[in-house]
């Protein structure tokens, strides 16, 4: 009696420790598999790709990275992750603003090529803001003689994109300042000719914005700003003529710069020149 008891007890135990079994298993695929399960939400962070930008290898060069344009050129490819130095005369920019330590400063002269080679060590591309005023004489040095050195060297160590701020045509204004214009004209010859296929030549107006002058701020944008409202719209009255082009558009330097820096990382920018209708249409379009 006893052995059939104790073989009733021991059948009994395996039963329930099979019915344990197929229960624990039966709980264990719901949940993993349920939409609500505990692994859901690891699988579905796994999954998610993370949308993180990878860092820019992509170096500018601007030489007069601490003049007017030059320096809102700086600022504007810092913004958007590039790698910045800059050449000038003077070296580093007088301006305190906290971009400014973010730029490597070289101190140099394009009118003596050899101390342009260390700026130039690593570059992928250069946007160069030189220009001044003067006599002819020294209008064609600086706006030709000196940017040409810069095109050249620049091509000789192999940098595919070079954008260049030069200037529009204003008619009658060309003949009074012939050194001015004829240095731009000749740095566009040389920069066609050594880098067509990546040679970008930006042609503004009158650019205007907040010019600092030793301690004072020249709010250049008093007049300059209604003045782009004004004649951005009306290019027709460009085609009068002598006075014509007087009727060329103002434009903020913060446009130039943007275009610029565009124009010098973007391999799919198109080179050749760029008037001032066009810097204010490429200036207003959204970047990816």
């Amino acid at each position: 009696m006893k052995s059939i008891i104790m073989s009733r007890l021991l059948n009994s135990q395996s039963s329930l420790s099979r019915l344990y079994t197929i229960a624990l298993s039966r709980n264990q695929r719901s949940l993993s598999t349920s939409s609500n399960g505990l692994d859901d939400p690891l699988k579905s962070e796994e999954a998610e790709p993370l949308n993180v930008k990878p860092p820019s290898t992509q170096k500018v060069l601007v030489f007069g990275g601490n003049g007017f344009v030059g320096s809102h050129v700086c600022r504007e490819a810092l913004e958007r992750g590039f790698t910045v130095c800059s050449l000038s005369r003077s070296g580093r920019s007088s301006l305190r603003d906290s971009w400014a330590d973010r730029v490597v400063w070289h101190k140099g002269d394009l009118l003596s090529p050899d101390s342009l080679k260390d700026a130039l060590m690593g570059v992928t591309s250069v946007v160069s803001c030189v220009g001044g005023f003067g006599s002819n004489a020294h209008m064609y040095k600086i706006n030709g003689i000196a940017n040409i050195n810069a095109v050249k060297a620049a091509a000789e160590q192999g940098i595919k994109r070079y954008v260049y701020i030069s200037a529009a045509d204003f008619g009658l204004v060309n003949y009074l300042l012939q050194g001015y214009y004829k240095g731009k004209r000749a740095t566009e010859m040389e920069l066609t000719k050594k880098l067509g296929h990546g040679g970008v030549i930006l042609r503004p107006g009158f650019i205007h914005g907040t010019r600092q002058v030793g301690r004072m701020k020249l709010p250049l944008s008093v007049i300059g700003a209604p003045l782009e409202m004004i004649l951005k719209h009306a290019k027709m009255l460009t085609g009068i003529p002598l006075v014509g082009p007087l009727f060329i558009p103002p434009v903020h330097v913060t446009s130039v710069a943007k275009v610029a820096v565009n124009a010098a990382t973007d391999p799919t920018f198109p080179p050749g020149i760029v008037d001032v209708y066009s810097i204010l249409q490429h200036s207003e379009q959204k970047l990816a």
